[in-house]
């Protein structure tokens, strides 16, 4: 069997904030200096194994142009979970998470999770602190707030396994309370947790 479960995730934010580094190096353990912006959408699919069930994240990495988000408000439909980006040495792409935000409630079905992702950690220019990060994560009620590095790789698989886990609890028939707490045990899911390496996670 391929997979058991299916789940669509749409990675949105500002153009070059690294939304198709992170999906590539997730997926296919890559990273490239140069690479590209997206113009319009990518596909990638990423695997996790949960209990005994495999689930398949089926990953729309978007292009963040302004002059093309119009068009991405299509793609919202049937999502299950929106992953809003910003680098942490983009002043601009973080002051504009809530024009991404309001168009995931705008147009996705009102069940979808949100996770906020905070990326290029492995920069030294950094203007915005995990602390604002969290802040953010906490007013506006993000489903998850991580601190991630497409080229170093930190957060990276995480992020996404995160992503299914938040997803699986969801349904009841595959699941009990005990197996949920068994979860967060192994996959240590807690709270805003704050390392000493200064990277955030859920």
């Amino acid at each position: 069997r391929l997979y058991d479960i299916n789940f669509k995730i749409i990675v949105i934010g500002n153009s070059g904030v690294g939304k198709s580094c992170l999906t590539l190096k997730a997926t296919q353990g890559i990273f490239k200096e140069d690479f590209v912006s997206t113009l319009g959408f990518q596909f990638f699919s990423f695997h996790v194994k949960i209990n005994d069930k495999i689930i398949k994240l089926h990953i729309w990495d978007t292009c963040g142009q302004e002059i093309y988000r119009s068009l991405i408000t299509n793609f919202y439909r049937s999502t299950s979970l929106a992953i809003i980006c910003y680098s942490v040495t983009d002043r601009q792409s973080f002051n504009e998470i809530e024009i991404w935000l309001k168009q995931v409630k705008t147009n996705s079905d009102p069940d979808c999770k949100v996770f906020l992702i905070g990326n290029k950690v492995d920069l030294p220019d950094r203007v915005i602190s995990c602390e604002e990060g969290i802040k953010c994560k906490k007013e506006h009620g993000f489903e998850c707030y991580m601190e991630t590095s497409a080229k170093t790789g930190v957060n990276v698989r995480e992020l996404f396994v995160n992503c299914a886990l938040a997803l699986y609890k969801e349904l009841p028939k595959y699941m009990k309370e005990r197996e949920i707490e068994n979860l967060n045990k192994q996959f240590n899911l807690n709270e805003d947790i704050k390392t000493e390496e200064n990277d955030c996670s859920c």
